[in-house]
């Protein structure tokens, strides 16, 4: 911890909007504030968490510290999504730990917090919703406590008052994700991406990306594909541009920025998940979950029209995620024609949109960033 820096969240994310912190660093502190009562007697008001960036701890303020039994302690961490209106914004998430003598870390889902009763999740069936990089955090929290001492093995449990309510409005219920939320975060931060003034935003960063006429910009609705853009393709930062959900109004942004300038933009590549960017062959260019359906029916279909069987078709059309289906066709000789055909449609469909670019690319890759497509 001594070698990090803290995390200010005071300074504002480039689109002017304050970032937040994601449920996983609530779940983190609130163990952390638990142990640290569980161990030490004491009751902090705040903890800092240590987070997924080596460079830097977040400093989280505990909402309450107490006995929930003999044995056991509770702690409650208050929700702070920032500008971002998420879900879980303002919900009470809480953990209770006990001494286990097992010497080792298990997990438990609380009340309010979700159990996985199906594939294709990162988590495995009959586990609680409890994500790897929280779960990592959660580890390194209990490390920092124990400071290099013996440990006897810990009981976590971690839940979110009202959470079967807040699920409902999440697609938990579809992913077989039953009992309440889900315990996420990749980075322990929330950039607050899901609002207009971000869609402004965009706007910016797609007329710096083109502003001394380049020959390829990347647009990414995430993490993922990132570093194939700047590894593979090598582009740098200033033409990265990430989109979060807003594929269309994107797509837009270029086109107009081309038409002022009379420019043409010879490759536009558009790197990500299947999950996101298949959504467009429904019609669907905001890919948030409140706005459109989950992309397994058009992988679907377009696995019927490459030739896979009835049986094949119907297994992709039910499967929980589509990462799912990434895992139902490894090996299966369908799985680069597929993919490869879903990139093909929908780089002719984003096309459309932008025809001053020369050429769209787009690239696929599951949740650990492997190629599935072309790029494979």
């Amino acid at each position: 911890m001594s070698a990090r820096r803290p995390y200010d969240l005071a300074t504002l994310a480039p689109n002017g909007l304050r970032r937040g912190y994601t449920t996983g660093t609530c779940a983190t502190a609130a163990v952390k504030a638990a142990l640290g009562l569980l161990l030490h007697g004491s009751r902090e008001r705040s903890v800092n968490v240590s987070l997924p960036d080596p460079d830097y701890f977040l400093n989280v303020p505990i909402h309450a510290v107490d006995w929930s039994a003999p044995g056991i302690a509770h702690a409650e961490v208050i929700k702070d999504g920032g500008d971002d209106p998420d879900n879980t914004h303002g919900a009470t998430l809480f953990s209770d730990v006990s001494i286990n003598d097992c010497h080792t870390l298990r997990f438990f889902a609380g009340q309010g917090v979700g159990t996985a009763t199906k594939p294709g999740l990162r988590i495995a069936v009959g586990e609680p919703a409890i994500n790897p990089v929280p779960r990592q955090m959660i580890r390194r929290a209990v490390d920092e406590v124990l400071e290099g001492g013996g440990d006897p093995g810990f009981d976590v449990s971690i839940g979110c008052v009202g959470g079967e309510v807040i699920a409902r409005k999440t697609f938990n219920p579809r992913l077989g994700i039953v009992g309440g939320i889900s315990i996420l975060g990749t980075s322990g931060i929330v950039e607050p991406m899901s609002l207009s003034s971000w869609i402004a935003s965009i706007e910016v960063y797609v007329r710096v990306a083109l502003g001394d006429d380049p020959p390829s910009i990347a647009f990414t609705p995430g993490k993922i594909g990132r570093d194939h853009a700047r590894d593979v393709l090598g582009l740098s930062d200033a033409r990265i541009v990430q989109i979060a959900n807003f594929m269309g109004p994107s797509l837009d942004f270029a086109q107009q920025a081309l038409e002022e300038t009379g420019a043409h933009l010879e490759t536009l590549w558009v790197l990500g998940h299947p999950g996101k960017i298949a959504k467009v062959l429904d019609g669907f260019w905001d890919t948030h979950s409140s706005n459109s359906t989950m992309a397994m029916s058009a992988v679907a279909r377009i696995s019927a029209e490459c030739g896979a069987p009835a049986s094949r078709v119907a297994q992709i059309e039910q499967a929980n995620t589509v990462e799912n289906v990434v895992q139902i066709l490894e090996g299966d000789p369908l799985q680069a024609i597929l993919w490869r055909e879903i990139e093909q449609r929908a780089a002719a469909l984003m096309h459309t949109r932008v025809p001053r670019a020369r050429r769209v690319e787009v690239r696929l890759f599951d949740m650990q960033g492997t190629a599935l497509g072309a790029g494979a």
